[in-house]
């Protein structure tokens, strides 16, 4: 028997982007992301800059290969719940990745523990 796992699903996202890439994921997955007891849709959003420098065989969706580039992003928290094979978990890294505009999505897993 299963055990339900708790994960925080943290990524980043241009800012124009995150309320598609939130809406989008909610819409697929809404018994396992962002539901936290009575609320679904849950989330934590905060605005910072990112910078990266895409290599010569990059393929950015914003920028240029060799060029440093600075980009107003959203930093994101979702609660991921997981059935305790991390399926759910896996699941919800792979879609991000195919509606990200991103070549590499930037994205940590954190396993959250009950007290």
């Amino acid at each position: 028997m299963s055990t339900i796992q708790k994960f925080k699903l943290v990524f980043f996202s241009p800012a124009p982007n995150t309320r598609a890439i939130l809406a989008h994921l909610f819409r697929k997955y809404p018994e396992e992301l962002g539901k936290i007891g009575l609320y679904e849709q849950c989330a934590f959003v905060s605005r910072g800059t990112g910078q990266y420098k895409p290599l010569e065989d990059a393929q950015p969706a914003i920028g240029t290969p060799g060029t440093l580039e600075y980009i107003e992003e959203d930093r994101v928290e979702l609660l991921v719940i997981d059935q305790g094979q991390k399926v759910q978990l896996k699941n919800a890294v792979q879609e991000l990745k195919k509606v990200h505009p991103y070549e590499e999505v930037a994205y940590d897993i954190y396993r959250l523990e009950e007290i």
